[in-house]
């Protein structure tokens, strides 16, 4: 069943209201009639199931039939800090994270970063990147779209480093714990977490194609970072993000088990 994301401001008791984009995907591309159903979410609290009423000028109004509970988001609420790469591989690393289940992103520079940052672009390649998180979660049928950050330099980066419970530093020289040995204590101790505290908080840190320098490992670990391996292959910086995500997920019970 489709799922679309409408601004809290657009539900009422009883109905949801739905337009522009997604009210044209509904009427011109999937063809629906009246009666038929779908999910709106607000995005926070709220999804529910509506039948569709009318739609008239790109307005789609549906009844909502019932409230759904939210099981699609995970306990744990993980960051992906990405050193911007070349290319299109952002988006990749912002589609594929967001089906997994990330929570946010921050895009960020390092010495190695080999794109060039045009800051008089940020904003249009921001809305590109929310809108991609945006589709991502409606066809992994999400709760919520995850927060994107404007880009921070190395030295912002650092600096927000004290907002997280556990900061895995992916780096690919790193001969000694692999990510399973930080993970796994961590995840342990979340078991003894009152369900009434706030979410226990990752934040993953993955460099550009060249890597970290020794310089800046060196600095991530005196503002609390953990450096971790993932294995005994070298990944790529866009597969990085993605299989850290995906092992801290089923270390926390994400994919079953704890």
């Amino acid at each position: 069943m489709q799922r679309y994301f409408v601004p809290a401001a657009q539900f009422s008791e009883h109905s949801v209201t739905i337009t522009g984009e997604d009210a044209r995907h509904i009427i011109k591309v999937m063809r629906s009639e009246e009666g038929d159903e779908l999910i709106a979410c607000d995005g926070e609290q709220l999804d529910v199931l509506a039948a569709i009423e009318s739609m008239t000028d790109g307005v789609v109004t549906a009844r909502i039939v019932e409230r759904l509970e939210q099981l699609s988001e995970a306990k744990v609420h993980v960051t992906i800090a990405q050193s911007l790469p070349k290319g299109d591989k952002m988006e990749t690393v912002i589609q594929k994270c967001t089906e997994l289940g990330a929570a946010a992103f921050v895009p960020f520079l390092s010495a190695r970063t080999v794109v060039q940052y045009d800051s008089r672009k940020e904003e249009k390649r921001l809305q590109r990147w929310s809108k991609i998180a945006k589709e991502a979660a409606e066809q992994s049928h999400r709760s919520r779209i995850p927060v994107i950050q404007h880009p921070l330099s190395w030295k912002q980066l650092l600096a927000s480093l004290e907002a997280y419970d556990l900061i895995c530093f992916c780096y690919e020289k790193e001969d000694g714990s692999q990510l399973r040995d930080v993970v796994q204590p961590f995840a342990a101790s979340l078991a003894q977490r009152q369900q009434s505290e706030q979410p226990a908080r990752v934040l993953i840190v993955v460099g550009p194609e060249g890597g970290f320098t020794e310089q800046e490992v060196e600095t991530a670990e005196q503002h609390g970072a953990v450096s971790t391996g993932l294995g005994r292959r070298i990944l790529r910086t866009e597969t990085a993000a993605m299989t850290a995500l995906a092992c801290i997920l089923y270390e926390t019970g994400e994919m079953g088990g704890i």
